[in-house]
């Protein structure tokens, strides 16, 4: 498993549209093959950082599998443009002997 890290910072004004815009995006990240699951929080002192976190079977189901889709586009296309500055994604693996 593949924990993907992306802190997003969404621009003043925009967050109620951002949520808008996520709540239709996620279906294309969901139907991804690899795909197992998501979260996308907001932050409680800044609220307009998110966090997402999507949880993929391998690091190439992200890289190769979405970013290579034609899903990914429209996932550009619905939420690129809300961001300021653009985030800066992570991949991270289980250390082992110490997941929950």
């Amino acid at each position: 498993m593949v924990l993907e890290t992306a802190p997003l910072h969404v621009l003043p004004g925009r967050l109620e549209a951002f949520e808008a815009a996520f709540l239709e995006a996620q279906a294309i990240i969901a139907s991804m093959p690899g795909y197992l699951s998501h979260e996308l929080s907001r932050c409680i002192e800044r609220p307009g950082e998110y966090l997402l976190l999507v949880r993929w079977q391998t690091l190439e189901d992200h890289e190769i599998g979405f970013r290579q889709s034609a899903g990914y586009q429209e996932w550009k296309r619905l939420l690129h443009h809300f961001y300021d500055p653009f985030p800066t994604v992570s991949h991270y693996a289980p250390v082992a002997g110490l997941a929950g």
